[in-house]
């Protein structure tokens, strides 16, 4: 399990290059232009007045991406493959997606030109479908590796707990590419970098691929259904709808907090920049310190509950952000209290729900005969993007309420009013969050699996009587 849980450190790593390095790096502020970086695209909100090319680019790819996730676990579930059905399409992508990271920051022309565009949208593409080939796969072997509950914490926490050390790996450039500048140019300060970060998260991408023999631990039927019939029969899983349908709204409420943290910092707070990095580093550190803690709590209170009080939880740190304003306080103690409060409800958030949709997949499993994992997560990977893309509409609408945007610059200008707005519209959808998720039958959940449980050791059992007879006859 914590050879399985490297993986995700390779891959998280890539995606956090992706989220914190695409934007900055092609469209740099007028202070990065001053300090050497390279235009390659043309700048402003130049598409219809409020979308950049980059982002025009971004959102068409990730509507690609939303498409090939159900095609790509249809395809793995179906697998037939002797070695395994998720392990052969994880290592067929591990170095694809590396070299692809590292071709995305590599635009040809050294100045703005259609042919960077070109390159951009090429390998944005090819980027999400190597990610989406590697990690629909993976996520499906949760529940598959995690025969017991105990099992499927352990890698819920695990790969919790790598997704956050790659995420912050990504952040690294803003130190290592410091110390490359004036050996080489302001570009390639920044690409040596991603450079060294996409061959560490290769190795540690295919590490799993090599060391774990999948048929040693799965012994799964492939599925007969086509993609279509098997998307329409997991979202026919009337609890996976309730969760989904909660999970939306969480992936809507922690991308307008990640999406709006610099704004908060540096508009609300009246800090400096680089105390973002500082508060999320330390909001990362203390949740990790409650990671231990949340297998033994689900064990007492179970997963409905101890998810509901995360929501709840990010709420109330989404109250306290929104008040930066209204109750006057040092900016500092503001930024403390958030990480504080928002801790532990993002432990119980970052390792609880993979669980329970590996719970509802078996669950289903036992109840049509079918394995259908990959589709299960692909499903919630689609909710994760429709989620974030809502909110990246949510924050760019409400943010600039009281401001006036210079169409020529890439910068989001926020105002105060407008993030106290983002503030509690995250409020609204972590509660409108836990609200959906009362709706989750845990408790049939939990019976059917413990009923194919207490099956399958019967089976077990009869098996070894049938061969004692046999060895003492």
């Amino acid at each position: 399990m914590i050879i399985f849980s490297i993986g995700q450190l390779g891959w998280s790593t890539l995606s956090g290059l992706i989220n914190a390095w695409l934007v900055t790096f092609y469209l740099p502020t007028q202070d990065d232009i001053s300090a050497g970086a390279t235009q390659f695209i043309t700048p402003g909100l130049v598409i219809l007045g409020f979308l950049t090319i980059l982002g025009l680019i971004t959102s068409a790819s990730r509507i690609f991406d939303a498409v090939t996730d159900p095609l790509i676990a249809s395809l793995s579930d179906r697998s037939k493959n002797k070695r395994g059905r998720r392990i052969p399409f994880m290592q067929y992508a591990a170095i694809p997606l590396s070299v692809v990271t590292v071709l995305l920051f590599c635009a040809p022309v050294n100045a703005i030109s259609a042919v960077n565009v070109v390159w951009i949208a090429v390998f944005i593409i090819l980027f999400y479908l190597f990610m989406t080939m590697y990690c629909t796969p993976y996520n499906a072997l949760i529940s598959e590796f995690g025969k017991t509950q105990d099992d499927r914490m352990f890698i819920s926490t695990s790969i919790s707990l790598t997704f956050f050390a790659g995420t912050l790996l990504a952040y690294t450039p803003f130190v290592f590419s410091g110390m490359l500048k004036g050996a080489v140019d302001y570009s390639w300060s920044y690409r040596i970098c991603f450079i060294a970060l996409s061959v560490f998260s290769c190795i540690a991408m295919l590490i799993p691929t090599f060391l774990l023999k999948e048929r040693e631990f799965v012994d799964s039927k492939p599925s007969d259904s086509n993609m279509w019939r098997s998307l329409a029969a997991t979202f026919n899983n009337k609890d996976f709808k309730v969760f989904v349908g909660s999970d939306i709204m969480y992936w809507i409420g922690l991308t307008l907090f990640q999406t709006g943290l610099p704004f908060f910092v540096k508009v609300s707070m009246e800090l400096d920049e680089s105390y973002t990095m500082i508060f999320m580093g330390g909001m990362t550190v203390l949740s990790a310190v409650f990671y231990p803690f949340v297998s033994g709590l689900v064990r007492k209170f179970g997963k409905k509950k101890l998810t509901v009080i995360g929501f709840l939880g990010l709420a109330v740190a989404y109250i306290i952000t929104g008040l930066i304003r209204i109750v006057p306080l040092p900016g500092i103690v503001y930024g403390v209290l958030i990480c504080v409060i928002a801790a532990f409800p993002m432990a119980l958030l970052g390792i609880i729900p993979q669980s329970i949709v590996a719970d509802v997949a078996e669950s289903d499993s036992v109840k049509t005969g079918e394995n259908r994992e990959g589709m299960f997560f692909a499903a919630r990977t689609f909710a994760m993007k429709w989620g974030q893309a809502i909110a990246m509409l949510v924050f760019t609408s409400l943010a600039i309420i009281g401001t006036t945007q210079n169409q020529s610059q890439n910068e989001i200008t926020a105002s105060p009013f407008g993030l106290t707005l983002v503030a509690f519209c995250a409020v609204a959808f972590c509660t409108v969050g836990a609200v959906i998720l009362t709706f989750y039958n845990e408790k049939s959940v939990m019976k059917t699996i413990a009923k194919d449980g207490n099956r399958s050791g019967e089976d077990d059992s009869k098996a070894e009587d049938a061969g004692e007879s046999k060895e003492n006859s």
